[in-house]
């Protein structure tokens, strides 16, 4: 079910109440609401000359009729007009609540509440593997941002994967034998769908499946602020897809306790082969799916930061062994000795504020020769014997650690290295 608006639709009608109506055909000039597409809702006006009623209908081509789903203005104080007998025309229209005025900045904002809808964003690497078990406190994300992925009976991969026409990108899980389910789904922080309690949102996404021709959506909340080791089931249902990728849509009634975070899940059966793609996923507040609110991808990326940073080059994906400078890939940082004995630290800044005080992983570059550890320069290049992080907040650390032999006292030694600092839900 799709919003479609077509030019000049208008049909006639002599259904009486309130109910749906059953259309009698086009009138001279128009064409009849077939254009709309069977299923799919629109925006009408039905008058009968004194009467009128503007709204939200679904179209139905088997007995060509339209229901009237939510009223948006009308002649009986916003609420359904009970036409008596006689001839109605119902065309479609495009209500002034909900027209959008070119000649003045958007007031949509943060329209869409997923992060990375778009599936642009992949930090740590364009594919990767799934968790292996439903998530709780620490789903795994194994591609793209702030999706995580999960299978049950087997692990699948999952990977960004080039999409077509205006969408570039599209997340894949591909099926693999013995899996018994697959999920992949967002938790969306509490400061960002608190306004959503007690209200109605709506789900929108791009969908297929090459093996599987049901996608079950979920909607849940957490106990607890932002804390995901229970949840409450808000909604469930399906979506019936193909091996096209089309576009689904569903209204979901957000309950008034929903005010710690929601969670959009996306889940398939036994996917034992074959693919399954999604893309544009949407969650917005409202009863009808309205285009995708496309964003910068600077200010995505910035987005997905909250969660996950990293101190590799954008395009670089995230593993030990990688550069040996800032220009491929690898940070390069000062060590800062603070005794002769062994000991040095070093102070990283976040790009962008964390959600909380972040986990952070440590990464060798390519001059170094242990894993997890960073690699300093004092006549040659040698590996630290150890690093840890003594003190972390939502802006940045400290990382200190020590090494063979002895550092001049307050001098600065160049270090290269990278790390992960990790926020996620």
């Amino acid at each position: 079910m799709a919003l479609v608006l077509d030019d000049r639709v208008q049909e006639t009608s002599t259904t009486t109440g309130t109910g749906t109506l059953t259309l009698a055909g086009a009138t001279p000039g128009y064409q009849s609401f077939s254009a709309i597409g069977n299923g799919n809702t629109t925006y009408y006006n039905i008058t009968d000359g004194t009467n009128w009623e503007v709204g939200i209908g679904t179209y139905t081509s088997s007995g060509t009729t339209l229901s009237r789903d939510t009223v948006l203005s009308s002649s009986n104080s916003g609420s359904l007009v009970n036409f008596s007998a006689g001839s109605k025309n119902v065309f479609c229209t495009y209500p002034a609540s909900k027209a959008v005025y070119t000649d003045t900045p958007s007031s949509f904002g943060f329209k869409n509440r997923l992060i990375n809808g778009l599936m642009q964003i992949a930090q740590r690497a364009t594919s990767g593997t799934s968790g292996s078990s439903v998530p709780t406190t620490a789903p795994t994300y194994p591609s793209v941002d702030r999706w995580y992925a999960y299978a049950t009976g087997a692990t699948v991969t999952v990977a960004r994967v080039a999409g077509s026409n205006a969408n570039q990108y599209n997340i894949q899980a591909t099926g693999a034998a013995s899996v018994t389910a697959v999920g992949i789904g967002q938790r969306i922080e509490q400061l960002n769908c608190y306004d959503m309690a007690g209200s109605t949102a709506t789900l929108s996404v791009n969908i297929s499946n090459s093996l599987l021709t049901t996608v079950t959506w979920t909607a849940s909340y957490a106990t607890s602020a932002d804390t995901w080791s229970s949840k409450t089931q808000i909604a469930t249902g399906t979506f019936t897809v193909t091996s096209t990728l089309k576009n689904y849509t569903v209204k979901i009634s957000i309950p008034a306790a929903a005010t710690t975070g929601i969670e959009i899940l996306f889940t398939v059966g036994a996917q034992t082969s074959g693919t399954w793609v999604i893309g544009n996923a949407q969650l917005e507040k409202g009863s009808v799916a309205t285009t995708y609110d496309y964003r910068p991808y600077s200010i995505e990326l910035q987005l997905c930061q909250r969660y996950f940073e990293k101190s590799f080059s954008i395009n670089t994906e995230v593993a030990n062994g990688v550069g040996q400078n800032a220009t491929d890939g690898c940070m390069d940082t000062l060590f800062n000795a603070y005794s002769t004995q062994e000991g040095f630290f070093s102070q990283v800044t976040f790009q962008v504020s964390k959600r909380n005080s972040p986990t952070i992983t440590y990464y060798r570059a390519g001059n170094g020769v242990t894993n997890g550890v960073w690699a300093v320069y004092d006549s040659a290049w040698t590996s630290v014997t150890s690093i840890a992080t003594t003190t972390c907040n939502t802006s940045g650390f400290l990382a200190t650690g020590s090494r063979s032999g002895a550092y001049t006292t307050k001098s600065a030694y160049l270090g290269t290295g990278n790390w992960t600092a990790n926020s996620e839900l």
